[in-house]
């Protein structure tokens, strides 16, 4: 996937059309009334907040390793897409499904239908904007891989969380414009009720899927494979490595990697020798891979990974 440069201009243009959106919603839902209009309102808010967050969470990750944060600061970025996920469920759904239950309880049309479908006329136009600077931006970096799978392997959770959030908004849009109609036209009033209810459903299920991968990549996940095995054959083609035995990886950010090789080593090799060796190996895999910001090299034969990953996850080495 993108690095996390790429994922800005996704995240700026997310930013610009939901401040634009939240501000017409929030007048259009003020003079007519609609519940549903009120529920996109606080979404496109929410939205806004938590495109300033990741914003905030890839400042925050591009700065320098420190003697407290020796490896740097890149899971910033992740904690802070796991909080965009927190804040879409209890902010976003929860006040959609809070606002729902209530009208639904209490029925009324929503007032000036015109102005909320012009309102929400907008919005589409301003969201499908956002949405297609995101989907361009996800599928540059997806490849041939379906969006699901993408999904899963990214490392880059601002790509795939805006490309959500600005699918979400335009589902919920649909939505709070049927309920109007429904209310208004088709004498059922709390049709916008049950509308700004199932907005809050959509985002209590986005919210979700987000909360799920950018835990995983807090807890630490390893980086792709094809990294992994690139690492492997920049370390083996290394004069005097006897073999390049595995690698271990973690992701700190989308172009922050920490690497642990272990290598076996010619047994007459001296320490000058053996320390250049691992030079070498440093400056190969660096020039290939400026993401790899640590890379630890262990000397080890063979045999002792081998008996090393069984004891660690109980299985041969992969």
């Amino acid at each position: 996937m993108a690095r996390s440069h790429s994922s800005k201009p996704a995240v700026y243009a997310a930013l610009a059309g939901n401040v634009l959106v939240a501000a017409t919603k929030t007048v259009a839902a003020l003079v007519g009334g609609s519940s549903a209009m009120l529920s996109e309102a606080v979404h496109s808010f929410v939205d806004s907040g938590n495109e300033v967050l990741l914003l905030y969470g890839m400042h925050r990750a591009a700065r320098r390793p420190d003697r407290e944060h020796p490896v740097g600061y890149g899971r910033e970025l992740y904690f802070w897409s796991f909080i965009v996920a927190l804040m879409v469920f209890a902010l976003g759904a929860g006040v959609s499904l809070y606002q729902g239950v209530m009208h639904v309880r209490r029925p009324g049309a929503p007032e000036h239908p015109g102005l909320n479908y012009l309102v929400l006329g907008l919005a589409f136009l301003f969201e499908g904007g956002s949405l297609l600077v995101s989907v361009r931006r996800f599928n540059a970096g997806r490849g041939s891989v379906g969006v699901l799978e993408a999904v899963r392997r990214s490392k880059d959770p601002p790509l795939f969380m805006v490309l959500f959030e600005d699918s979400a908004a335009l589902v919920g849009i649909a939505i709070a414009a049927a309920g109007i109609f429904a209310a208004t036209r088709l004498g059922l009033p709390a049709a916008d009720g049950v509308a700004s209810v199932l907005i809050g459903l959509v985002l209590a299920v986005v919210a979700a899927v987000l909360a799920r991968e950018s835990k995983s990549l807090l807890i630490g996940e390893r980086a792709d494979r094809s990294l992994s095995d690139a690492i492997l054959r920049l370390a083996g083609e290394v004069s005097g490595v006897l073999r390049a035995n595995g690698v271990l990886t973690v992701q700190l950010a989308p172009d922050q990697i920490v690497a642990a090789l272990s290598l076996e080593f010619a047994d007459d090799l001296r320490t000058p020798a053996l320390e250049q060796a691992v030079v070498e190996i440093e400056r190969r895999v660096r020039r290939a891979h400026p993401e790899v910001v640590s890379l630890f090299v262990k000397p080890q034969t063979a045999g002792t990974y081998r008996e090393r990953v069984r004891e660690r996850y109980g299985g041969e080495p992969r």
